[in-house]
């Protein structure tokens, strides 16, 4: 794939889920600003239906020790409690929403979320940083809702695992998906 003079194509054209990650993660202050930049997302209403939980450093441990109680057998247990040592950083994510809201409807907060979480994996991609959206059972478990005090109103929809690209792990280079057939046109003159 050629590169593009348009640095954020370039971005989208080559962001891949990355599976193994280490360190460095972004700092918090970057980090900060990048996520300043994420909730640009469209977002209508401006309402920001969203949270995020960092975790990092021992408390990966922590969380990891909330996931192993969640789990249903003793060898579910053992590779629960290793998963947030993936990457250094999780970025947990919670949505929520405004109940009721006149104008914006929770289907529409959901993708006002999801919008913010793409935005961010593309701007970490950009800044030399690899991430993955992991989710799974442990997102109902009650042990690790607490944990991270999420609150009944809130729905956890999973982590942002975060970090540096191992060496072994380069991006998968498949080849742009043929969307023609995706695209229905109801237009004329084109």
């Amino acid at each position: 794939m050629t590169r593009s003079p348009n640095p954020v194509l370039d971005a989208v054209l080559t962001r891949r889920s990355a599976p193994r990650l280490t360190e460095p993660a972004p700092h918090p202050a970057d980090l900060e600003r990048l996520v300043q930049a994420a909730a640009t997302a469209p977002d209508h209403g401006r309402l920001r239906p969203w949270r995020l939980v960092a975790v990092s450093g021992d408390e990966r441990a922590r969380l990891g020790d909330a996931l192993s109680e969640a789990a249903d057998t003793p060898e579910q247990a053992r590779r629960a409690a290793a998963k947030p040592l993936r990457a250094p950083l999780l970025l947990t994510i919670v949505h929520r929403p405004v109940p009721n809201h006149p104008k914006v409807p929770e289907w529409e907060q959901l993708a006002a979320t999801t919008g913010m979480v793409t935005t961010l994996s593309l701007l970490l991609h950009s800044h030399g940083f690899a991430s993955i959206w992991r989710t799974g059972a442990a997102i109902q478990a009650p042990q690790v809702r607490k944990y991270l005090s999420v609150e009944d109103d809130e729905q956890l929809l999973g982590w942002l695992y975060v970090g540096t690209r191992c060496a072994s792990g380069a991006a998968d280079r498949r080849p742009l998906l043929d969307t023609s057939a995706r695209i229905t046109w109801h237009t004329t003159g084109i």
